[in-house]
């Protein structure tokens, strides 16, 4: 019955477009360059290796007079082609460098998506920002809406000196999306609400009361 409701809580939490919204290639110079964005000089297109051995897209948004940096894990229904305004939006006004990525089977990144995968998805992300830009826990804020919340929360328990956490219509977990129980099971995906208590930076919460997808107590 675990591996059961299991199962049925990780394929109700991924849905990747399908068709991808976007592809990858590399220009004439051997960049890689993402369709629609080529032309804005303060955009980083990379491909990471995770530890799944899957190949996942990266888009780092640098803004010049940025002093943080925010991570940010999608919604289960989008990819990163479908939210070039939003990042635009949120470099802009926020005055922060954006870093994005697909999970694995998600845009053009390989692989099939499950929760380990997100996990060491964004485990790439992370060691991509520290190396090539050299960001600092100190200097980076983790923003998580609805799956992503579970990626997040997993990077943010094991970094105590991060700036901050947002999180956006998150999950408490998987099976509770599904049944309103009150303990975790073993089986159960995304223990975010057994996580969040290793948090030790920051926190915000965002939760719309009318939302029909993750039942507002779950931002309680």
């Amino acid at each position: 019955m675990g591996n059961v409701t299991s199962n049925v809580a990780a394929k109700l939490a991924f849905f990747p477009p399908d068709p991808p919204t976007y592809e990858v290639y590399r220009d004439e110079n051997g960049k890689l360059v993402v369709p629609g964005v080529a032309a804005d000089k303060n955009m980083d297109v990379h491909l990471l290796d995770t530890k799944g051995g899957n190949k996942i897209v990266a888009t780092f948004w640098r803004h010049p007079f940025a002093r943080f940096t925010l991570l940010y894990s999608h919604a289960n229904a989008a990819d990163i082609g479908q939210m070039h305004e939003l990042f635009y939006e949120l470099r802009a006004h926020l005055r922060v460098n954006v870093m994005s990525y697909d999970y694995s089977g998600y845009g053009a990144s390989t692989g099939k998506p499950s929760e380990l995968n997100t996990y060491y998805d964004i485990e790439a992300v992370y060691n991509c920002l520290q190396k090539e830009y050299g960001v600092k826990q100190e200097d980076l804020i983790l923003y998580g809406q609805s799956v992503g919340s579970g990626p997040t929360l997993h990077l943010a328990a094991r970094l105590p000196k991060l700036r901050g956490v947002v999180l956006h219509s998150a999950i408490l977990s998987g099976i509770r999306v599904l049944y309103p129980v009150k303990m975790t099971f073993w089986f159960d995906i995304f223990k975010n609400i057994d996580k969040i208590r290793r948090v030790t930076c920051p926190v915000l919460v965002m939760h719309g009361t009318n939302d029909e997808t993750v039942d507002w107590s779950h931002g309680k």
